[in-house]
Parts: C-alpha cells; structure tokens; sequence
C-alpha cells in the first residue's frame, strides 16, 4: 500500500528524472529518514557525529565526496558537493543535524523510535530539521544516479549546533569553510506548507527574519527595611516599565516581504479571517486587527514590526529586604532594518521613569541583505509547491532566528522551505520543540518531491 501512495505522490516528474523510479526511491527516502530520526542528536556527546556519519556513507556509496569538518569532533558538520558545468554559482542546501532535548515521560511512543502509527510517523527531529536534511541527502543520491546535467554546482551541508550553538556548525563553516559553502542561493529550514482540517492551504517561503537584539531593564532604588514601603522601590519601578513595554503596540511597518504576505492571505482566507487581513491594511481599521493578531496570532502579530517580551525578573534577596535594583531581561526581536537605538529611545518615551535604563545586550547578529520575492530561485521555489501541493505560495518574514541569518550578510540569497505540517498539531502538542513532534507520512514523500524539483529547477541545465 505503501509502495503505491509514494507512486501516486511522486507520478508529476521534473524534465530529465524519467530513470528513477519513485516507488522505490518514495520507501527508500522513508527508511532513511526514520534512520536519521533514531539518531539522538539533542547534544550528547557525539550525536551529531553520527548523523554526519551516517549521511557520509550514504554519500560515499553513491560515489560522492564528502568532507566532515569540526570545531568539536563530537559535533561534526558534512559537506558535499556535485559538480555543474560552472554556467552558474553554486546552490546550497541545508539541513541541521541536533535536536531539541526531550521530557521522555512525555512520549507517546519512544522519541528516537521514528514510529509509523496511522498516517503519522513520531519522533524527535521529525519536523525540525531532519525533513530537510533527510531531502536534501536523497536530492543528492538522486542526482549523482540520473548523472543529471547541472549549470551550477549543488553543495550539501549537514549542520551541528543550529538549536543552542550555532558556533560550532554554521559559524564554525562561515569563519573557517566559507570557500567550501559559499553559494549564491541557500535552501535551509524556515518556510513550509500549511494544512488545516486536512485540507492543504498554502505554501510559505522564508525570505528574511528578524534580529535578536535584547536588552535588559534596570531599575534602581533605596534599600531599606520591607516593614518600611518607600516609593522608590526598585521592583515597583521595573514592574511599571515591564507593563507598559508588554502591552505596548509598536508602530507596525511592512517591508516588500510582510505587505505581500498579509495582502495575499487577505486574497486566499474566507470570512472574518480574510477580512481581518484586509483591515490590517486600512488604517482606518488597523488598530482593532493588530489587537486581534496580539491576542490570538501572537506569531503573526510579531511580523507587524520589532517586538518585545519581558521574559526574566530578577531583584531582590531576602523578603524582609527593599532591593536598590531589579533587572528585567527583554527578547527584542527586530525588523530586519530596525534603527535600534532609535528603537531604544522610543522604549525610554514608553516607560518615562528615569529610575529605569535601557541597558542593550552586546554584539547581536548583523543585518541581512533584502532577498527578492521575484527571483528566479523565488519563483522556482514557488512553481515546485505548486506542482506538488496544487496552493498559492507566500513570502514569510521568520520571527525567530535561523543559521540563514549568518549566511545572509555574506551575499548568500536564503530562502527557507519546509514539509507539510497540520496547524492543529501545535496545539496537540505535537509541533517543533513540543513534549511530542510528528510528521504525516503524506509530508515525508511530498516534501522529497518537492525538494528534487526545486533543485533540479535552480540548478538544472537549461537547453
């Protein structure tokens, strides 16, 4: 039965792919990816080792080269490259090898099991990110076997570190391996394709994301006896400025990839919901839809522009003791263009307390070249979903971070893709990150397809 869906799934075949018989190659892309999936890579020492090794003699067996490179041994990054006739720059293709940890009480089935229960197959690392990586390895495998004819070289990277410590992977290859990856597009995690009720609704790419750039609150005050209420207590101040910081609605501002995202989600959602995205457009009406997004779509409320979440307090010692300071550390999370110390004095305007300063956190990531929506690679990226999944494909501006985001300031144009994902999943507790992770089994073979037809449209030789 199994045999037939993959057939079913993968019968619309790019130019040129004609050999390679998708039955086959649908069960074999699974049986590597629950191979990949059974790996624990949540940081123990070794783990991501493994993975690179493991996808080394998948590799190798095909008669592709392959280099392991490392800050740690016991994190260990893969790099992989077929050759094009040089027409044009290379393509990059990504997918990260570690893992978030796991709460194994929480399971269901065992985390590193890669169990195939119903439609469903359940493990760690099932969305994020060994979909991609487990595509992209077979994207390799299928091209190095149909001796497909390249204009640009495609370079593979197995990545360590993209969950907590992205100086041993991507920015251990930026400083020390950047001849070897550097590329003039990237496909990486970020994007993905949106299905709810089971019906598939739209596909989105990801082609710029915020920057972190924190800070923390500092109130200061007397210290005293607490029988003694002062008015200058540290931990009343910094509350107030919390407060007002948390329920604040900065100026919303769209760039060319978040006014075409809300325009087309306007155009493709029904009812209240496409009319909410039309009146998030209208100034007239702006105001009550943010409020909406802030309460109800959080994620998408963070697009509208640089945001900020209170997420630690810190002050005090003992209870019969009035501090004389209280910390509070902020996750600012900016626009990609954001003047951050302009930013800062509109925060300073917001709280109006001179007992609390801004303190911002040093270095931070750097900012991003703007990615086209109209490139070549967008709109190959963009007929791929189309082929495969039959829906409209939106830009997206991630609200979190990516390791595209080192990537990006060195000139390399990053788009972030992604499988299939049910948006009830997330609130199953069955999302990325969640006490359990799961992928359709549909999502699997669909995502593979997709991939080897994205690919091949970048990179393919055109008559």
């Amino acid at each position: 039965m199994r045999y037939a869906i993959a057939l079913a799934l993968f019968c619309a075949l790019p130019i040129g792919a004609q050999t390679i018989d998708w039955s086959k190659t649908g069960e074999e892309g699974m049986r590597h990816f629950q191979s990949l999936v059974q790996i624990d890579s949540t940081g123990a020492p070794g783990t991501e080792t493994k993975v690179a090794e493991y996808v080394k003699k998948v590799l190798e067996a095909e008669g592709i080269p392959v280099t392991l490179v490392a800050q740690d041994p016991a994190r260990a990054n893969l790099i992989a490259r077929i050759k094009g006739n040089g027409s044009k720059k290379p393509l990059l293709i990504m997918g990260h090898s570690d893992t978030v940890k796991v709460d194994l009480a929480k399971w269901t089935f065992p985390p590193f099991s890669a169990t195939r229960n119903g439609v469903y197959v359940y493990g760690r690392g099932t969305l994020d990110d060994k979909s991609n990586l487990f595509a992209a390895m077979m994207t390799m495998v299928m091209l190095k076997r149909t001796n497909a004819k390249l204009d640009r070289d495609v370079i593979f990277v197995s990545e360590a570190g993209e969950e907590g410590n992205s100086r041993i992977g991507i920015g251990y290859l930026v400083s020390e391996h950047f001849p070897e990856i550097e590329a003039e597009a990237c496909l990486a995690e970020g994007g993905g394709v949106a299905r709810r009720a089971g019906v598939v609704r739209y596909a989105m790419i990801q082609t710029m994301e915020k920057r972190p750039s924190g800070a923390r609150l500092v109130a200061k005050g007397p210290s005293g006896h607490g029988s003694r209420p002062m008015r200058g207590n540290a931990i009343a101040h910094l509350s107030g400025a919390v407060e007002k910081l948390a329920y604040w609605d900065p100026p919303m501002r769209l760039n060319d990839t978040t006014r075409t995202f809300f325009e087309k989600m306007g155009q493709i959602s029904e009812g209240e919901e496409a009319q909410r995205f039309k009146d998030l457009l209208n100034p007239q009406k702006s105001a009550a839809a943010r409020e909406y997004l802030a309460v109800n779509e959080p994620n998408l409320y963070s697009m509208l522009h640089t945001s900020i979440s209170p997420n630690i307090i810190q002050g005090g010692f003992q209870s019969n003791v009035i501090p004389s300071e209280a910390t509070a550390t902020l996750d600012i999370r900016a626009l990609p263009d954001e003047n951050m110390p302009e930013f800062y004095e509109l925060m300073r305007k917001i709280i109006n307390d001179p007992a609390v300063e801004i303190v911002p956190n040093a270095g931070g990531r750097p900012q991003g070249l703007p990615i086209s929506i109209t490139s070549d690679v967008f709109r190959a990226l963009e007929a791929s979903f189309k082929t495969v999944y039959g829906v409209p494909t939106v830009p997206l501006m991630g609200t979190g971070a990516t390791d595209m985001s080192q990537l990006r300031p060195r000139g390399v144009e990053c788009y972030g893709i992604g499988a299939m994902r049910d948006d009830e999943d997330v609130l199953k507790g069955f999302g990325a990150h969640s006490d359990q992770e799961r992928i359709a089994e549909e999502s699997v073979y669909k995502h593979l397809q997709f991939y080897w037809n994205a690919v091949t449209a970048i990179a393919g030789a055109k008559p």
